[in-house]
């Protein structure tokens, strides 16, 4: 058995795992950074990357309850992602690896979001739907890789429900996102305001849906809870039917929910249910595990290891747009997982 340190720091958060070649995740320390006002501010939140590395790296040996001369690889998020951040991860991930001796691993951070998913839930081929404030997803494997089946045009469902909010004064309190204080609101709503749906073949797009909204919002003829409702109920109805066309083609038995998004009741009962209506089963990543943390970069590490896919120090350069499509994914093949 061995051991691999993941380091993800693709946007605001800085998170470290360790995880061991059998499946258990030892520690899952996560640091996000909070801007004061507006959305994430790539340069800022490396600075806060780099504050908080040392602490957090420590901890997250600490709470795996291992030395750090029984880690056998280092592991990192190469990509997607917002560059100052990701050029933060990398180094911190360089440095160990040098220090320790040991080899380095460059993981794409949306084929972590699956790889997690499918170890938590114990799913082995599933259609995934992964939302996040970045990412808009769905995929499944197929000859080789994760195809995309279907992806946003423009911005991300959470990022849409995130400028949204800011938009309309909402305020994050305790932490709790941005996204959570729609679905709060959107309880509350009950009058569906017609708003852009936009689904064009298998993909979506969700800047026209954010105009709509917003201009609605500023005309001040409408409650916020029902267009928080509103706005919940058409693009979740996006997303769903997307998956639901990729369920159908792939005729996969399972469907998972993973990314930040994953957390909103009314989409995963709006899955669910559609998962349901073609046999199949439903799975929704906890939420520590759906969030971009470090524990789904070393489990995804321990993957890319035991198939020999390592990264010489003077090559592990970082992939900003590194697209999910494009990432050798050999252990799901050869079964290894």
């Amino acid at each position: 058995m061995f051991y691999c340190l993941g380091i993800e720091s693709t946007a605001d958060d800085f998170s470290v795992g360790v995880a061991s070649s059998e499946g258990e995740i030892l520690s899952n320390v996560i640091s996000a950074y909070v801007p004061s006002e507006g959305g994430i501010h790539p340069r800022e939140a490396a600075r806060h990357h780099v504050k908080v590395a040392g602490e957090v790296v420590a901890e997250a040996i600490s709470k795996a309850g291992i030395s750090s001369r029984e880690i056998s690889v280092v592991a990192f998020s190469q990509g997607p992602g917002l560059g100052p951040c990701l050029r933060t991860g990398a180094t911190v991930a360089r440095a160990i690896a040098h220090y320790l001796g040991v080899p380095l691993v460059g993981v794409n951070h949306c084929v972590a979001h699956i790889e997690i998913g499918r170890l938590i839930c114990g799913v082995k081929d599933p259609v995934t739907l992964y939302v996040s404030g970045g990412n808009t997803i769905v995929t499944a494997y197929e000859g080789g890789r994760y195809r995309v089946f279907g992806e946003t045009l423009d911005i991300a469902v959470g990022n849409c429900l995130d400028v949204f909010a800011r938009r309309a004064g909402l305020r994050q309190e305790h932490g709790k996102p941005f996204g959570a204080l729609i679905e709060e609101l959107a309880s509350r709503g009950g009058e569906y305001i017609p708003l852009p749906y936009t689904v064009k073949g298998m993909d979506m797009s969700f800047s026209g849906l954010l105009t709509a909204a917003t201009n609605l919002l500023k005309s001040g003829k409408y409650d916020l809870a029902d267009l928080c409702y509103s706005l919940q109920e058409t693009a979740f109805s996006m997303l769903t039917e997307v998956t639901e066309r990729a369920l159908a083609h792939t005729e996969k038995g399972d469907v998972l929910l993973t990314g930040g998004v994953a957390a909103n009741k009314r989409l995963q009962s709006m899955l669910r249910s559609m998962a349901s209506e073609h046999g199949a089963e439903f799975h929704v990543v906890p939420k520590q595990y759906a969030l971009d943390n470090g524990a789904m970069i070393a489990w995804t590490g321990v993957l890319a290891y035991k198939c020999g896919l390592t990264l010489p120090i003077e090559r592990s350069y970082v992939r900003l747009r590194w697209r999910l499509d494009e990432a050798p994914v050999p252990w799901v093949e050869t079964g290894i997982f």
